[in-house]
């Protein structure tokens, strides 16, 4: 019966320990567990980075980093990277910490980890200063800056700019450094950074020191060390006691110089040692002695035997010493190839982090252009909108005969802009690689014929003529982007008509081959026998901004952006073009692009009156509610609305808009973005929270694309963009209030 108790213990006991095991694995596998995990060992070696205890720490971290690319988390891989990187700079690795930075810097770009990317460059800007690189340092100190700004991090801008400081006194540059050292310390003080405020002081005292300002720097001085030695900023206290020393003696107080010295040097051996105490375990120490025991004990057995066998052979001695020499000599040259390997390899971990930054400045620039010309171009349509608006609606008030001209002059102009900085916008999507491919099933001939139909009248002011030519070999369907097909020619053929005076405009489409698949690669030509190109300007045809010379622009007008958007636009159809022009005989342009041909029919246009035939009866129950700022605007918008019978009311607030809302009842809202108070999205925001159904318009003058998600985010059901054509405004209110009622019907 014993045993029989016994076995049946074991037996629990086994199943025990095997659900304790299985239970073990099945959390060890769970990746929240993993990241608490890594979470932990990170807390922890930045616990012991703290203390000193570079070893373990570095153990901890390896250990998380294991975890962290197990679980392939690249945040944390690129923040570890980053820890290690800092840890190898504090015990002087820094070759090695170059490399480690470099990745972390790679992960973390590629993690769009900002803020730990804002960390790493102030890091690798520490080790350039180690290194006494000090305009590297600079130069990746100013990109942790930029980072930080972007995240509004300012608190952690302190440190950033007391480095800055000591790196311009390396320089001698000491007006700089004054100017970034007040930066940090005005930081230090709102955020009460007592270390980085103590040091500040102290480095501060050091720039006044070589500005021959004895006093002020003696007083920032002793702020600093008195901050330091309440807190036991050790560190700080190193450097602080050695400039102080510096300063009094210049001043002549050699006694406190004296005493600062022994300060710094008492201070220095104990840091040392506990760096050097730090720096590997009681295990890896006994392990050099035990090695040193047994090559002792092996070094007196060969004496012994040496003594006992005199008779070695002369030949094996010459022999051994030879070995000796040829494995020296071989170790030596091992030796410097692998310094050589070394250097060659920290040079292009060095490059590779100039190239990414370098990177990074060029995105921040291209960034910085698209934003200034989306608030330049927000800022001249909001005026233009009450140009073309007061001149359709003047042009439509039966004007005097002799103003017509004037009107149409100045409707002329207001077109000209907007057509300017709508090809500024297409630039800069094409640039941005912003512009999408939209496919729609299309008859090419008609197509050109409507470009060539629409340009007509264009021609005939010129008195030139223009000849169509179709390959009968080409089908008439295709499946493409016909609107950027359009753009193309409208751009070509209308360059031509201004450049050609009482001549001819040929249009050719020919079919250069077919693949099985039905592509069609097409090549079309535009030829003239205008006033032709020069050779020179030839080569700088399609860059922005480019036209033959300063004369020919103030003669033919134009933006310079028209063959730059060309070029744009056929780069991304996957396509080429090039050009063929002699002087004062004429220019042709050439270009080819595949398209898909298609059996499928072109559909056909629905034309609608819109408005015109409601009823005055359902017009007079339609409200709309008009949210704008200013004055001119919104009095164009209400005659508008009023030419086409309907009704509205108006406010020029967010606040105003919600009420109103909240207390009446209205089929649209036509909210503008930017006004005082809240701004239209945060209105549109707060409307959804209590009225899902209602149409609310954006009526705008920002750049659309750039902020179609944040429009759709907050609730708007269609965007206007200002200026508009009051055709496109009218079908979409009528989609709006009429379309809606005719599908619940």
């Amino acid at each position: 019966m014993a045993n029989i108790k016994y076995y049946t213990v074991g037996i629990l006991f086994l199943l025990n320990f095997g659900i304790h095991i299985h239970a073990q694995e099945t959390v060890s596998n769970d990746p929240e567990t993993i990241q608490n995990t890594i979470d932990y060992r990170i807390t922890q070696a930045q616990y012991d980075l703290d203390n000193n205890n570079y070893y373990p720490a570095k153990k901890k971290l390896e250990e998380a980093l294991q975890l962290a690319e197990e679980l392939d988390n690249k945040k944390s891989i690129g923040l570890i990277y980053s820890k290690i990187g800092k840890l190898e700079h504090i015990i002087d690795e820094n070759d090695e910490a170059l490399k480690t930075i470099t990745k972390a810097i790679e992960v973390q770009r590629f993690s769009k980890d900002n803020v730990n990317l804002a960390d790493t460059y102030k890091t690798l800007g520490n080790i350039y200063m180690s290194l006494n690189e000090y305009d590297q340092a600079l130069t990746y100190y100013i990109s942790s800056l930029t980072l930080f700004e972007q995240e509004g991090l300012s608190e952690f801008e302190a440190e950033v700019l007391l480095n800055q400081g000591k790196a311009y006194i390396e320089l001698k540059q000491y007006r700089k450094a004054r100017e970034r050292l007040e930066k940090s310390l005005a930081l230090t003080q709102r955020y009460d950074l007592k270390k980085i405020r103590s040091s500040a002081l102290i480095y501060q005292a050091r720039v006044y020191y070589f500005l021959n300002e004895n006093e002020e720097a003696l007083n920032l001085g002793n702020q600093g060390i008195q901050i330091a030695e309440i807190n036991n900023f050790t560190d700080v206290l190193n450097h602080g006691y050695l400039i102080l020393s510096e300063l009094n003696e210049k001043l002549g107080n050699y006694q406190l110089s004296t005493q600062f010295l022994k300060n710094h040097i008492t201070l220095s051996k104990k840091l040392l040692e506990i760096k050097h105490q730090n720096l590997s375990p009681e295990k890896r120490a006994k392990f050099i002695l035990d090695n040193q025991t047994e090559y002792q004990k092996e070094k007196e057995a060969d004496l012994e035997k040496l003594k006992v066998d005199k008779s070695l052979n002369k030949l094996a001695t010459i022999l051994s010493i030879a070995l000796i020499t040829i494995l020296s000599l071989l170790t030596l040259s091992l030796y410097k190839n692998n310094n050589i390997r070394l250097k060659t390899n920290n040079m292009l971990h060095k490059k590779n982090a100039e190239l990414i930054l370098a990177k990074e400045k060029a995105e921040l620039a291209s960034k910085t252009k698209a934003n200034f010309l989306s608030t330049v171009t927000h800022e001249l349509r909001t005026p233009l909108y009450a140009v073309t608006g007061l001149t359709n609606m003047l042009l439509d008030e039966n004007p005097k005969p002799n103003q017509i001209q004037h009107l149409k002059s100045l409707k002329f102009s207001g077109d000209y802009l907007l057509t300017f900085i709508n090809d500024i916008l297409q630039i800069n999507k094409i640039e941005a690689n912003k512009v999408d491919i939209e496919y729609e099933v299309f008859d090419l001939r008609r197509k050109i014929t409507d470009v060539i139909s629409a340009l007509k009248n264009s021609a005939t002011d010129n008195g030139v003529e223009i000849h169509f030519e179709y390959d009968m070999n080409i089908p008439l369907h295709f499946k493409a982007d016909q609107i950027k097909l359009s753009q193309i020619l409208i751009n070509l053929i209308g360059n031509s008509i201004k450049f050609t005076k009482d001549g001819d405009i040929w249009v050719r489409v020919i079919k250069v081959n077919e693949t099985p698949d039905g592509i069609f690669n097409l090549k079309f030509e535009v030829e003239d026998n205008g006033i032709g190109i020069t050779p020179e300007k030839q080569k700088h045809m399609f860059e922005s901004f480019s036209q033959g010379s300063i004369q020919i622009n103030r003669k033919y007008g134009g933006t310079g952006l028209g063959l730059s958007i060309v070029k744009g636009l056929i780069d991304i159809l996957n396509g080429k073009i090039y050009l063929k022009s002699e002087l004062n005989k004429g220019t042709t342009f050439f270009f080819e692009i595949p398209l898909k041909y298609t059996t499928e029919e072109v559909p056909t246009e629905q034309n609608k009156n819109y408005f015109k035939d409601v009823t005055a009866n359902e017009l007079s129950n339609i409200k709309i509610l008009v949210v704008e700022d200013n004055k001119i605007n919104q009095m164009i918008t209400n005659k508008i609305l009023t030419k086409m019978k309907l009704n509205c009311d108006i406010v020029d607030n967010g606040e105003e808009a919600v009420d109103m809302v909240k207390n009446n009842h209205y089929d649209v809202v036509l909210m503008d973005i930017h006004m005082p108070g809240i701004s239209g999205i945060e209105a549109t925001k707060i409307i959804r929270t209590f009225d899902r159904e209602l149409n609310i318009f954006a009526l705008t003058a920002v750049t659309i694309e750039d902020k179609m998600k944040e429009f759709e985010e907050a609730g708007f059901d269609d965007i206007i963009s200002k200026p508009f054509k009051q055709e496109d405004f009218e079908k979409k209110l009528f989609n709006a209030v009429i379309g809606n009622k005719d599908a619940k019907s």
